[in-house]
C-alpha cells in the first residue's frame, strides 16, 4: 500500500508536524501492525484511515499511533489525511472521520486550507504542582488540566521569551499529566502574525517536544479567547519546525485551520 509523509500546519516542506498516512483498502490490521508501523514510521503520529460505508455519520474511519502508542485524538495527522485524501482524489469535500474523540470533521478551502471540527477542551484551574517549575525550567502564571481527552497540563509562562528559551527536564515533566505539558505566552508582537505562541512536550508518549499539536489548540484556543477577548486567534508553535495553527472558538467545538504539504510516498511492503 502507499504510504505518505505529510509536513502538516505549514505551507512548505520540513517545517510544521510531519505525520505518517496510510489509506487501508479494508478495516484495520491488528494493532501490533498499527504500532509496529508506527515505531517504523517513527514521526510523532502515523494516521490509519479505511473507508466507511455510504450513508452513515461518518466517511473515513480514522486512528492515530505514536511510535509507542495510540492516541484518542490527533490535529496534525487528521489534516494530513484530509490533506492526502484531497490531493489523491480518494475524497472531495468535508471529510467526516469516525475516530475515539467522535467524529471530527475536516473542510478544505478555496486558498488549500484545511479546517478541522474539534471539541473544545474543558480548562480547570489547578494548585500549580510542586516541582514543576524545576521541570519546566520556569515558573508558571498558571496551570490548567485540559480533561481526560486531551490529557495535558495547560501552563502560562511570564512571556514569550520564557517559552522559546524552556530546556525542561522531559524524565521529570513525564510526572505531572498523562500526556505531557503544554507551555504557552502571550505573543510579545502580534503584527508579526500570531497572537500566543506554545510549546508541547510528550515525555510519555515518547515525543520529547512535538513540532506542532492541533490538539493541544482545543484548550490554547479558549484559554486565549477568555485572555484577549477574540474568538478567532493564531497560535505560533514555537519548535524547531514551527508551524502556525488558525484557531476559532465556537463554544463546544474549535476550528483548527492550516495547510499541509505530502514530503514523501513511497511503497509499505511490510
Amino acid at each position: 500500500m502507499r504510504i505518505r509523509i505529510v509536513d502538516a500546519f505549514t505551507d512548505r516542506p520540513f517545517a510544521g508536524n510531519p505525520a505518517g498516512v496510510l489509506l487501508l483498502d479494508d478495516v484495520f490490521p491488528d494493532d501490533d501492525w498499527l504500532q509496529n508501523v508506527a515505531m517504523e514510521v517513527n514521526h510523532a503520529e502515523t494516521a490509519f484511515a479505511h473507508r466507511l460505508p455510504a450513508g452513515g455519520e461518518a466517511d473515513w474511519a480514522l486512528r492515530w499511533f505514536t511510535p509507542v502508542a495510540e492516541v484518542a485524538m490527533c490535529g496534525h495527522a487528521t489534516l494530513a489525511t484530509a490533506h492526502v485524501l484531497h490531493s489523491t482524489g480518494a475524497h472531495e469535500g468535508a471529510v467526516r472521520f469516525a475516530t475515539r474523540s467522535g467524529v471530527l470533521i475536516a473542510t478544505p478551502a478555496a486558498d488549500g486550507s484545511i479546517t478541522l471540527d474539534f471539541p473544545t477542551a474543558p480548562l480547570t484551574p489547578v494548585e500549580v504542582p510542586a516541582g514543576v517549575a524545576e521541570a519546566l525550567g520556569a515558573e508558571p502564571a498558571a496551570v490548567f488540566d485540559t480533561g481526560p481527552d486531551v490529557g495535558d497540563l495547560l501552563v502560562e509562562l511570564a512571556d514569550e521569551k520564557t517559552v522559546l528559551a524552556l530546556s525542561p527536564d522531559l524524565k521529570a515533566l513525564g510526572a505531572y499529566s498523562s500526556r505531557g505539558i503544554i507551555a504557552t505566552a502571550r505573543a510579545e508582537d502580534p503584527a508579526l502574525g500570531h497572537d500566543f505562541v506554545s510549546r508541547c512536550f510528550f515525555p510519555n508518549l515518547g515525543i520529547d517536544e512535538d513540532a506542532v499539536t492541533g490538539s493541544a489548540h482545543t484548550a490554547l484556543a479558549p484559554y486565549w479567547a477568555s485572555r484577549l477577548g477574540r474568538d478567532d486567534l493564531t497560535g505560533l508553535q514555537a519548535s524547531r519546525r514551527t508551524g502556525l495553527v488558525r484557531t476559532g472558538l465556537r463554544g463546544e467545538r474549535t476550528l483548527l485551520s492550516g495547510h499541509a504539504v505530502t514530503v514523501i510516498e513511497g511503497e509499505l511492503r511490510a
